[in-house]
């Protein structure tokens, strides 16, 4: 039976993974792949394709990693091919980039025949995972004060520092980030990012805004930190 899973290019001193061991190792990994997407899973938005990618990747990590089996240059090429493959697919947040780094990890410890150390280090990198995904951080304080907001003001107003004795006041800081023209070009749409001094004021500081631009449309929302997220 061994001998079907030989190679074609084997030599005498080549060393041949047992069937019973790949399939242990295989199994494993699984298993391990599986409690990552469930922790995953657990209290997060999440796609169906995204949970199988973290459930089925440290079992293909552990094949490959069984397969090259100490040949560097196999190890070479392999490294260039999993290369490939993010940049042939969507940009991630932060959070499912971490979880795919920890599944691949997982198979790498896996393929490498440490079984133990594979669940162990799924078991802890899980429970710490949940421990921060439960944990704030300051992030609906930081989506509290920092905002971005859209002025809409009549074109016979000069919009160069219109609004500075507002934002003064009402903020710590504030950058005009987009000026557009809108209505035929008889009015601008003013873009900025602010930080508020006090999150519980906003309302007053857009009534502020409003007798100052003659009561036209203001959009308030939830700043971007990044223009992409990582």
């Amino acid at each position: 039976m061994d001998s079907f899973f030989k190679g074609l290019f084997d030599t005498d001193l080549t060393t041949v993974i047992s069937v019973g061991d790949f399939m242990l190792c295989l199994g494993c990994s699984l298993v391990f792949g599986i409690v990552t997407a469930l922790t995953y899973m657990f209290r997060t938005r999440y796609t169906k394709s995204f949970v199988v990618t973290l459930a089925l990747l440290p079992a293909v990590v552990c094949v490959v990693i069984m397969m090259v089996n100490g040949n560097v240059g196999t190890g070479v090429a392999v490294a260039g091919a999993f290369s490939l493959v993010r940049f042939r697919s969507v940009p991630g947040t932060a959070k499912e980039i971490c979880m795919l780094f920890l599944a691949m990890g997982t198979g790498l410890i896996a393929g490498m025949g440490y079984l133990g150390f594979a669940a162990l280090f799924t078991l802890v990198m899980c429970l710490v995972f949940l421990v921060y995904n439960h944990l704030d951080l300051g992030a609906k304080k930081n989506a509290a004060i920092y905002k971005t907001i859209t002025v809409v003001i009549p074109e016979d107003l000069d919009y160069t520092g219109v609004f500075d004795d507002v934002f003064g006041k009402y903020t710590t800081s504030c950058e005009l980030v987009r000026v557009k023209s809108t209505n035929m070009g008889s009015m601008f749409k003013l873009t900025y990012n602010i930080t508020l001094r006090d999150a519980a004021k906003e309302k007053e500081m857009i009534d502020k805004l409003r007798c100052r631009n003659g009561n036209l449309e203001i959009t308030v929302s939830n700043r971007e930190t990044v223009t992409a997220e990582l």
